[in-house]
């Protein structure tokens, strides 16, 4: 009876971790129909696959890592990349603040597309979705160097292109453009 209990628990957790899901392999994929898919079958996997599941704290990483394997397999079997510069995001602020607002979406969605793959899944885990080192490196399967390593050589390229895209468009020095969002360390 236990068994059953826990197992459903756990199967709660996974479904509430869909929108974290989401928000990552739509950061790394750049479709909303390629995350979805991404998304339902990594959580497919982890459902049928719960009893594999050997600590249940590391159950998010488990999760993510089953996502990061599926993003794997479909790179690999696709060649072409998708343009998302066409994408819209609603807003509800007035029209100055959402042009505003949409046209530094684009800019960093630009300068993420730049990014290699690698970089561009490590900048989303940490700096999006707020994962330590430890856990990137489990969920990628990479060391913790590697992992720090990748971060730091994304934000730096990151930060350039940004401040290419700032001199192009001739936004002003003191707009505050870059900021750094979070500095977290390994756990």
């Amino acid at each position: 009876m236990a068994t059953w209990f826990a197992q459903r628990r756990l199967r709660q957790k996974v479904c509430d971790l869909r929108p974290q899901m989401y928000r990552m392999a739509f950061a790394w994929c750049h479709d909303a129909a390629l995350a979805d898919d991404l998304v339902q079958e990594a959580m497919m996997k982890a459902l049928t696959r719960l009893k594999s599941l050997q600590d249940e704290n590391a159950l998010k990483a488990w999760v993510f890592r089953i996502m990061t394997n599926c993003y794997r397999d479909w790179g690999r079997r696709q060649k072409d990349t998708v343009d998302v510069d066409s994408m819209e995001l609603s807003c509800e602020d007035c029209p100055e603040q959402q042009t505003e607002r949409n046209r530094m979406v684009a800019d960093v969605h630009r300068a993420m597309a730049e990014l290699s793959t690698d970089h561009r899944q490590v900048v989303a885990l940490v700096d999006l979705e707020g994962f330590a080192y430890s856990e990137v490196s489990e969920v990628l399967d990479v060391p913790i160097g590697t992992v720090m390593s990748r971060l730091s050589r994304a934000r730096a390229q990151l930060k350039k292109v940004l401040l290419e895209q700032q001199a192009d468009t001739g936004t002003a020095a003191d707009t505050p453009f870059l900021k750094v969002v979070r500095n977290r360390h390994v756990e």
